[in-house]
């Protein structure tokens, strides 16, 4: 996922360091994404865990909020460095297709 961005970038002649290090955040949070995803599957949108005074209380899961939130910051950097939409390839003459 990591080279297909940066061979986007590439595509739009998007090459200084700052945009690699916008690619190096996108998979960090693309990877804490999935960490919440797991998370959710696992304990689902609300558990039951004991309070401090020892009585099982309902809690909302926290990562379901985390999710939104750090879906919406993937997609804030998409949209910064422009790449909502795949850039296509240059198209090769010489591959035997007209």
């Amino acid at each position: 996922m990591k080279e297909s961005l940066i061979r986007q970038l590439e595509l739009r002649g998007m090459k200084a360091e700052f945009y690699m290090d916008m690619i190096d955040d996108y998979v960090y949070y693309w990877s804490l994404k999935k960490k919440l995803i797991t998370d959710i599957r696992a304990k689902g949108l609300r558990y039951e865990t004991i309070n401090g005074n020892g009585v099982t209380v309902e809690k909302a899961n926290e990562s379901v909020v985390n999710l939104q939130k750090t879906t919406a910051t993937m997609l804030k950097i998409l949209a910064d460095l422009k790449l909502k939409e795949p850039v296509p390839e240059p198209e090769n003459p010489t591959d035997g297709y007209l």
